[in-house]
């Protein structure tokens, strides 16, 4: 890998994690994967039962945890990894408030970010990993979380445009939108390795898209 820190986002059921996973084992990295079972956040599958009552707990929670992660994992980087790779970027805490919290809950949160932010190094590339609603759904029950079962198509269509929202006002970060709609990088070794091909580009700074 051409890059120091890569860090792979997208809405759940996007692949991320299992993507960071492969890429990890495959080319030596060091793997950072987000904490997001209920054991770790408490406040989780409550949220999903009754998100108006528990979204400020549970994304309060889940910042906590990621800036203790990445915080911990990225100054005491292995030196017997070539790269870091990780299947989440701390900034997907703006983007997930943003839908959950009421405004003035999130301005407060916002406010807690920035101070966090400002200490957490940026990935030299993220990844956003784009499917559409049907797929997301498909992944989501395939796996089996029962506390993701009921996510409603019309809370990860706003979760994705939070995404786009928040790229289109990148102006210092490498960031590579793949569109993986038509391949199965999972079943097949073949669209994984375009993928990885397409990631390894020395793109420069702004927004790049790919459809595979």
């Amino acid at each position: 890998m051409r890059y120091n820190y890569v860090a792979i986002e997208g809405t759940m059921g996007a692949g991320k994690t299992t993507l960071s996973n492969y890429i990890a084992n495959d080319f030596n990295g060091n793997l950072i994967l987000e904490e997001y079972e209920p054991d770790k956040n408490p406040f989780l599958s409550k949220f999903y039962e009754n998100p108006d009552k528990y979204a400020f707990q549970v994304e309060m929670t889940f910042l906590a945890l990621r800036f203790q992660q990445l915080k911990d994992k990225l100054s005491n980087f292995n030196m017997f990894h070539d790269f870091i790779i990780s299947d989440y970027y701390v900034a997907k805490s703006l983007i997930f408030s943003r839908e959950n919290l009421q405004p003035d809950e999130y301005e407060l949160f916002s406010r807690f970010f920035n101070i966090i932010f400002a200490n957490i190094p940026k990935p030299e590339l993220m990844v956003y990993l784009y499917l559409d609603v049907d797929h997301l759904q498909y992944n989501i029950h395939k796996r089996g979380r029962d506390y993701e079962q009921k996510i409603e198509d019309s809370y990860l269509e706003h979760l994705q445009q939070g995404y786009f929202d928040f790229i289109k006002q990148q102006n210092d970060m490498r960031i590579l939108i793949l569109d993986t709609n038509n391949v199965d990088f999972v079943a097949n070794r073949r669209d994984y390795e375009r993928i990885v091909e397409a990631i390894d580009q020395p793109y420069d700074i702004g927004i790049h898209r790919l459809v595979l």
